[in-house]
């Protein structure tokens, strides 16, 4: 099979029973499937992509990676997801982006991205053939929904004071850009876009790699500028190493590459939570010191308070169900307008969501509600945990401070953001709890002007 027999085909699937035998496909990966001997009802005989498969029913949880497979006389470059589905599991796959022998190298994505900030790959009519899923998640985006759509579908592009599009230039002459603004479609956060071009192999235009990174509201303050090059030289030097050894700790603790001795599997699987752990930290240090600026502020927007919350609780279903915990969301034609951030409005749902999951009881369920009160939305979490003391309910927001710190997990610092966050939007962050009766903590954020 040739990928440039298929016209326009940027999304193509199939499913899988759970052994891995091929139950129907489209026709680009059925014939991607025949070319390598296999058949429908067969097990999948595309080494690569039996792969992702494995790895997606051993973790339970959606898969996605980039994979290069062998094509007649080309290679061809696939970007592959993989989510179990009941007994089976269901495949897309998307880029068939053909690799000719000899290419061109490209430069090291290294070149143009910043840790920790969205990166992201077109092809040549400029639609998505990736976007990276852990930063996506946290701007609140579906990394694997905007597969296959144009660039346009994640951005929207702002001129500069001249009236010109850098990405525009880009493309025409070549050559890569930088500080092109735009603004997220959904949620409208300002970001700043840095790309290369990638060439074929004859020098032909073959899409972006590039990266997005968040505009910040306001400079910091000269008089923070020791303590800001060091969490940015913190944030620099850790996450790209934290990241490869929580991935290739997953790899090992999944068995992805064959079977392994079970204490290799448990001492890798204690590696990638230590790892995670480390990486949340970098995260809190370096917002620690943004929000500590005498002269941070956010810039409020209209949102909707319903829709950040069901996103976060999206966010964190994987996570509830391992833990044996019911999450109950926001109706999904509920709308709460409200004045915030949304970014910064998610983090705190999903730091909220997050915190009710790890205390609550295997079978319990945490509720999300969204309503209005007054002049103000409010978002209330309520877990059915053991509850906060009295004595303890204003510690708590207090830095590098929880309630008993001999159990496992947080490290004092996400409730002291989190409502820092919030009186920045003009909004708070609050409790209400009982022992033994769980804790209710809201959210709550200004009325939108335009409601």
């Amino acid at each position: 099979m040739r990928v440039d027999t298929i016209p326009d085909m940027p999304l193509s699937h199939a499913t899988l029973d759970g052994d891995g035998r091929l139950i129907a496909a489209d026709p680009a990966l059925l014939a991607l499937n025949d070319q390598a001997g296999g058949t429908v009802g067969a097990a999948l005989a595309i080494p690569q992509l039996a792969t992702v498969v494995r790895l997606a029913r051993r973790l339970g949880i959606l898969v996605s990676r980039s994979v290069t497979v062998a094509d007649q006389d080309a290679d061809l470059e696939l970007w592959v997801r993989v989510q179990p589905e009941g007994d089976g599991v269901r495949m897309a796959v998307s880029g068939w982006r053909g690799v000719r022998p000899r290419a061109v190298a490209e430069r090291p994505l290294a070149t143009v991205i910043e840790e920790g900030a969205l990166s992201w790959e077109t092809d040549a009519g400029l639609r998505l053939t990736f976007v990276a899923i852990d930063p996506a998640r946290r701007l609140g985006l579906d990394a694997l929904a905007l597969l296959g759509q144009p660039l346009t579908a994640l951005f929207t592009l702002d001129a500069t004071e001249s009236g010109a599009l850098p990405i525009l230039e880009a493309v025409a002459r070549r050559r890569p850009f930088e500080e092109q603004r735009a603004r997220l479609r959904s949620g409208d956060t300002r970001m700043l876009l840095t790309a290369m071009v990638k060439e074929d192999a004859a020098g032909d235009f073959a899409g972006l790699t590039g990266v997005a990174r968040v505009a910040e509201a306001a400079p910091a303050a000269p008089g923070a500028s020791i303590s800001t090059d060091f969490t940015e030289g913190l944030d620099r030097a850790l996450r790209s190493p934290l990241a490869r050894i929580i991935a290739h700790a997953d790899s090992i603790h999944a068995e992805a590459e064959g079977p392994v001795q079970r204490d290799y599997v448990d001492y890798a699987s204690d590696i990638a939570n230590a790892g995670r752990h480390l990486l949340g930290l970098v995260d809190d240090l370096v917002d620690l010191q943004a929000v500590e600026q005498p002269d941070f502020t956010l810039e409020t927007e209209a949102i909707d308070l319903a829709d950040v919350a069901r996103r976060a609780a999206g966010l964190l279903s994987v996570r509830a169900a391992n833990a044996g915990v019911a999450i109950a969301r926001p109706l999904p034609d509920l709308r709460v307008p409200a004045s915030g951030d949304f970014r910064r409005s998610l983090q705190i749902m999903v730091n909220l969501i997050g915190n009710a999951l790890r205390y609550s009881p295997e079978g319990g369920v945490v509720s999300v509600t969204v309503s209005r009160s007054g002049e103000m939305a409010e978002a209330i979490v309520a877990d059915q945990g053991k509850g906060i003391a009295a004595e303890d309910q204003a510690r708590i927001f207090e830095k590098f401070e929880r309630v008993d710190p001999s159990e496992a997990g947080g490290n004092g610092l996400g409730l002291y953001i989190a409502r820092r966050l919030a009186r920045a939007m003009g909004g708070d962050l609050t409790v209400d709890s009982t022992l033994g009766k769980g804790a209710r903590f809201t959210l709550s954020l200004p009325i939108s002007a335009t409601s």
